[in-house]
């Protein structure tokens, strides 16, 4: 088992343009310049929104630079250098947001809206090799024997913790208390080849034949699809529903605020859509088919028993202080993975 967060995968990747801009809310000769950090699995929607958005009286002349990688990595970058080159964050997690709250670098305010401060969902799914071989079927899957599984880190990524809150709230929808959901847990883990930096380092491992299955966002999974990849996925009969933050810093050019309105727009969210996200804010997706889904015309099914929410487990605040250590601090999923994978 590989537990190993990839320098690669720390450093900043993929732009949404070859621009850069000098200071956050900075400007060049030939327009105004947004720049972007996300965690990287929005980075194709972000692009083709950004398209779009060019075309709009408040778009025209807008420029684009952006950074993408982990999401907890990108969240510690900006906060590092304090909003340096950044108008827009696009995260896996609201804690990572937060962080840049209580830096003074986005407005505590952030997600009063009607949205929440949400921009983009998704879906926890498995994904198989094609034509899935291994008959999987569900989550109880994953601790057999013949089961290999790729899923991110949470020590760096935020598709990780979706990840685990899928496992486990598969574990309670049986019927476990909670020592018999860390059993679980503890059997899956054992199971875990590859802990990869970012949900998309997982996608590229899966790729390689590292494992035979992937813990993956819905829309990473359909996106790997429309690129010609040799995969399916399942959406189980419980899952996670996933919810990713967005925001403008304090200091931002205000053409960022125009961005983001048209990210949360009709316009912005059939983007999202076509690249396999679920849509936010109530988009009647009706008439949009969906390269890639199990079934383009009707891309986003409700699974057949129950979609958990991060609120029904006491919200990111309470879940993160029992689950998910820092700066040494060992949690609930540190001492977990120890144990499942102690010789």
């Amino acid at each position: 088992m590989k537990r190993v967060i990839k320098a690669a995968a720390l450093a900043m990747t993929g732009a949404l343009a070859l621009t850069a801009c000098s200071s956050a809310g900075g400007s060049d000769d030939d327009g105004q310049t947004i720049g972007i950090y996300g965690f990287a699995v929005p980075e194709a929607a972000n692009d083709a929104i950004a398209a779009e958005f060019e075309k709009t009286d408040e778009g025209k002349d807008v420029k684009f630079s952006g950074s993408y990688g982990a999401s907890g990595e990108q969240s510690r970058k900006v906060a590092d250098t304090k909003g340096k080159d950044v108008d827009y964050v696009h995260f896996s997690l609201e804690g990572d947001v937060t962080r840049l709250v209580d830096a003074g670098l986005v407005a505590e305010d952030w997600n009063t809206g009607p949205n929440k401060g949400i921009v983009s969902s998704s879906v926890a799914v498995i994904a198989v090799e094609k034509g899935n071989p291994l008959g999987i079927k569900g989550w109880e899957d994953l601790t057999r024997d013949d089961v290999k599984v790729i899923t991110a880190d949470p020590a760096s990524s935020g598709a990780a913790r979706w990840n685990i809150l899928a496992l486990y709230t598969h574990a309670l929808s049986l019927g476990d208390d909670d020592a018999k959901a860390d059993e679980y847990l503890k059997d899956v883990f054992s199971n875990v080849t590859t802990w990869a930096a970012s949900g998309r380092e997982a996608t590229e491992s899966f790729k390689k034949g590292v494992g035979n299955v992937l813990i993956t966002y819905e829309n990473e999974a359909i996106l790997a699809k429309q690129k010609g990849e040799e995969l399916d996925y399942i959406v189980p009969d419980t899952t996670f529903l996933i919810e990713n933050p967005g925001a403008v810093l304090e200091d931002a050019d205000p053409v960022a605020s125009d961005w983001l309105e048209f990210v949360l727009s009709d316009k912005g969210q059939t983007e999202f859509v076509e690249k396999g996200f679920r849509p936010v804010g109530g988009l009647d997706i009706s008439g949009i088919e969906v390269d890639g889904a199990n079934d383009p015309a009707a891309p986003f099914p409700a699974p057949s028993k129950k979609l958990y929410t991060i609120e029904e487990l006491g919200g990111w605040k309470a879940v993160t202080a029992e689950w998910f250590g820092k700066d040494g601090v060992k949690l609930r999923f540190d001492n977990l993975y120890a144990e499942a994978t102690k010789q």
